[in-house]
């Protein structure tokens, strides 16, 4: 989460998300606790948006809900890719990097 809360402007987002592919392993109710307490939207948004994309398995155990993600829309980089589900326009190599 420090490497997301540090991202563009002093951390790829691209190596976050490689970075994010090896987490499969954290507990769920760990992450959550950790998610409710970041104050940071633009971390949460990432995080989850990450998380999802990389299906990990602990990621169907967190409850939404309970997190607060915010209003509006957040623009990460200019000339990126709108990315609705959580209103963030992140990186086209990120954007294009399906799994």
């Amino acid at each position: 989460m420090e490497c997301l809360y540090l991202a563009p402007e002093n951390f790829d987002l691209l190596e976050c998300y490689e970075l994010m592919e090896n987490l499969n392993d954290l507990r769920p109710t760990i992450v959550q606790e950790l998610l409710e307490a970041c104050t940071s939207i633009k971390v949460k948004r990432l995080f989850l948006f990450m998380a999802e994309r990389h299906n990990h398995s602990w990621f169907k155990h967190l409850n939404l809900l309970k997190l607060e993600i915010g209003r509006g829309k957040r623009s990460l980089v200019k000339g990126g890719i709108y990315q609705s589900k959580y209103q963030i326009t992140i990186p086209r190599t990120l954007a294009n990097n399906e799994q």
